[in-house]
C-alpha cells in the first residue's frame, strides 16, 4: 500500500495527511485511543498489506477533506489490542496505518467504494486560513464499508479499513522518520514568512517619509522629512529581521545539507550527519519558528498602525508564522516539547557524542575566524558561549535528577539556538569577505548584530539552567 500511495502522491492524484493528535491526548501519543483490530480471517495476505479497522477520533488535520483531488489517504496513529484484549501502555504500542478515504486495489485504481472517514467538523484558525483544519472520525458507521453494518464506534460497525505500515509497534519510528525532515521544513517555512516580512518593512522603510535628521544644532522643521530607514532605531528593527531570517535559512540550508549527507556520503559522512541532525533538528524547528515570528512582529512595528490593519500583508504574515512554534513538535505538538528533546535526550545520548561532534564542528569555525582580521573577536565570544553552554548542560544534569534538569529546557534550547546561530553567522562571515559591495557589508553588519545584541542573552538563560532555578517547578498551583 505504501508504494501505491508514494506513486500516485507524486503524480499528483492524491492527498496525504499525518493523523496523530486525539482530542483526549494533546501532545501525549502514549495516550492515543484509536484502535486496530485485525479484519477478519486471511487480514495478513491483502495484496495492500495486513489489513485492519480503525475506530477512533483525530484532530488539527489539515486539508483532511476536501475534493480537490481525486483520494485522500491518511497516516494514522492507533495501537493494536494485545492477546489480552488490551492496548499495549505507552508508545511503544503504537502502530501506523495507511488509511485511504477512497479505497484502491493492488494496482492503485479506485474501486469506487467510500471508506469510514467521516469529516467531524473545522478548526477556525488564526492564521493559515487557505487550508482547512479539520477533526476527523474514523469507523463511526457514516461511510459503512465492507459488510460493516453502521451503528457508530459503539455500535456494530467494524470501522474503517486501514494497512499496516511497518511492523506492529513500529509507528512511532516510521512517522518520526518522515517528520525529521517534516521539522526542517517547518522552520524553512517559518524562515520565509519572516523573510516576507522583512522585504516588506525594508521597502516600506525606504518609501516612508517622517522625522528629519538631528543635527547637532537640533531638527530643523523647514527641512524634508526623511525615510524612517535613515533612523537609527528602524535600523536596529532591520538587522534584526535580517540576523534571524538570514542567519535562519543558512541553518535550514545546511540541516538540508546533512540530509543529503546521511543519504548520499559515505560511512563516515553520514554517520556524522545523523549525529548532527539528531542536535540540530529541534534547533531548525525551533529556533526559526521563535525568532522570525519576532522578524514577523518587528515588521509590523515598522509599519506602525498601518502594519495592524489588513492594508498590509505584514499581520498576515505573523498570523501564519504563529503556529510554527505550535505544531510538529518531537511527540505532539507544543514548541516546549522540543527544549525537553533537546535536553533531555539529544545532547546526552551516546555519551555526548552529538554534542561533542557540534562543539567540534564549531571549534573549527572559531579557529578559522580567528586568522581573519575583524573576526577574531566575535569568533572569542563564540568559543566562550561554546564553553558555557557545555558547563550549564552538566550543571543541569548534575544531581541526575529528570525533573530537577529539565524544568529550565525551554531557556536551553533558546541559549543552545543562538550560540548554533552565532556559529552559522560566524561561517556566514567568514564566506562573506571573499565577496564584495553590499553584500559583503550586509553579511557582516547582520552578523556584528547578532553577536552585540543577540549572543549576549545566552548568559541569561544558561544562568536558570545551571542553578536548576525551581521557581517554575516549584510554585503552588493555587499560587498562580
Amino acid at each position: 500500500m505504501a508504494e501505491v500511495f508514494a506513486k500516485a502522491e507524486f503524480a499528483g492524484r492524491w492527498f496525504g495527511t499525518m493523523c496523530l493528535s486525539e482530542p483526549q491526548a494533546g501532545s501525549s501519543l502514549s495516550d492515543v485511543a484509536t484502535r486496530a483490530t485485525p479484519d477478519g480471517e486471511g487480514f495478513e495476505a491483502d495484496p495492500l498489506g495486513p489489513r485492519y479497522r480503525l475506530r477512533g477520533n483525530k484532530m488539527w488535520i489539515s486539508g483532511g477533506e476536501h475534493e480537490i483531488t481525486e483520494n485522500i489517504v491518511h497516516l494514522v496513529l492507533a495501537k493494536i489490542p494485545g492477546p489480552d484484549g488490551k492496548p499495549i501502555p505507552g508508545t511503544k504500542g503504537i502502530s501506523l496505518f495507511i488509511v485511504p478515504k477512497r479505497l484502491v486495489d493492488e494496482r492503485g485504481e479506485l474501486t469506487g467504494e467510500r471508506n469510514d472517514v467521516a469529516l467531524a467538523g473545522l478548526n477556525h484558525k488564526l492564521g493559515y486560513r487557505g487550508t482547512t483544519n479539520t477533526l476527523l472520525n474514523f469507523g463511526e458507521g457514516r461511510y459503512p464499508v465492507r459488510g460493516q453494518s453502521g451503528g457508530g464506534l459503539n455500535g456494530a460497525g467494524a470501522g474503517a479499513v486501514g494497512y499496516l505500515v511497518g511492523r506492529p509497534g513500529d509507528g512511532l519510528r516510521c512517522m518520526f522518520h518522515m517528520m525529521n525532515e517534516a521539522r526542517i521544513g517547518v522552520g524553512l517555512g517559518a524562515v520565509m514568512l519572516g523573510y516576507a516580512g522583512y522585504e516588506a518593512s525594508l521597502d516600506y522603510a525606504k518609501q516612508r517619509p517622517q522625522g528629519r535628521s538631528i543635527r547637532p544644532e537640533g531638527k530643523d522643521a523647514s527641512q524634508p522629512q526623511v525615510p524612517i530607514i535613515r533612523h537609527a532605531d528602524v535600523r536596529r528593527m532591520l538587522l534584526a529581521q535580517k540576523s534571524y531570517v538570514e542567519g535562519g535559512l543558512a541553518l535550514e540550508l545546511y540541516c538540508a545539507r546533512l540530509v543529503d549527507e546521511l543519504n548520499t556520503g559515505d560511512a563516515a559522512a553520514a554517520r556524522d550527519a545523523g549525529l548532527l541532525l539528531e542536535v540540530l533538528t529541534p534547533i531548525a524547528k525551533s529556533w526559526p519558528s521563535e525568532w522570525c515570528l519576532e522578524a514577523n512582529s518587528l515588521a509590523i512595528q515598522i509599519h506602525g498602525g498601518y502594519g495592524y490593519t489588513r492594508d498590509f500583508m505584514v499581520e498576515q504574515y505573523w498570523r501564519d508564522n504563529r503556529l510554527n512554534m505550535i505544531h510538529e513538535g518531537t511527540h505532539g505538538i507544543t514548541h516546549g516539547i522540543q527544549a525537553l528533546d533537546l535536553l533531555g535526550r539529544k545532547v546526552v545520548m551516546d555519551g555526548g557524542a552529538g554534542l561533542k561532534l557540534l562543539a567540534t564542528r564549531i571549534g573549527a569555525t572559531v579557529e578559522r575566524a580567528g586568522h581573519v582580521g575583524g573576526l577574531a573577536e566575535p569568533a572569542n565570544l563564540l568559543a566562550g558561549a561554546l564553553q558555557r553552554l557545555g558547563a550549564a548542560t552538566k550543571s543541569a544534569w548534575a544531581t541526575g535528577v529528570p525533573e530537577e534538569a529539565l524544568a529550565n529546557a525551554t531557556p536551553y534550547l533558546q541559549a543552545f539556538g543562538h550560540v548554533v546561530l552565532a556559529w552559522i553567522w560566524l561561517d556566514v562571515a567568514l564566506a562573506a569577505e571573499r565577496a564584495a559591495g553590499t553584500l559583503r557589508a550586509g553579511k557582516l553588519g547582520a552578523m556584528r548584530y547578532f553577536f552585540a545584541y543577540e549572543l549576549p542573552k545566552v548568559d541569561a538563560w544558561l544562568a536558570v539552567v545551571a542553578s536548576r532555578n525551581d521557581v517554575c517547578r516549584t510554585l503552588a498551583e493555587d499560587a498562580f
